[in-house]
């Protein structure tokens, strides 16, 4: 697969975000290393930290297993393609949020980077999105 290089424009990444709502509940998991065979679950993310493994994975899958969390939260993707050397585009978004009172953990992947939002808030979030594309639009 040929990768291309994603846009550094900030206005026009913030303009052609275009959040779309992941359906799927997800939650975060903490877990110590080598403590459970997490793979069969095929999580969406693992990292390893100091302290121990994070995993990130479907509500169902952390019930079904009884692996504790602490809250349930809703993906949201911004589909645009922005360059891992953007600059701005997750402090403007999450400035937002924070502004409208919407926590967010963002994972950005090579193609996207995706928000985090607690469940109650996912509606709360896009429209805050929508907000600031609209506000973003006129300037591209």
């Amino acid at each position: 697969m040929v990768s291309l290089p994603g846009s550094t424009n900030l206005s026009e990444l913030l303009a052609g975000m275009n959040p779309v709502l992941d359906t799927e509940r997800w939650v975060f998991c903490a877990l110590v290393e080598g403590s459970l065979r997490f793979e069969s679950f095929g999580p969406l993310l693992q990292f390893h930290e100091d302290e121990g493994l994070t995993i990130i994975l479907k509500k169902e899958q952390a019930d079904s297993a009884s692996l504790e969390y602490s809250g349930v939260w809703s993906r949201i993707t911004l589909t645009v393609h922005s360059s891992l050397e953007a600059v701005g585009l997750l402090a403007a978004v999450t400035r937002v949020l924070a502004d409208a009172s919407v926590p967010c953990n963002v994972v950005s992947a090579y193609y996207h980077d995706h928000l985090f939002v607690p469940e109650s808030l996912a509606d709360r979030a896009l429209k805050t999105l929508e907000r600031l594309i609209q506000q973003n639009t006129a300037k591209c």
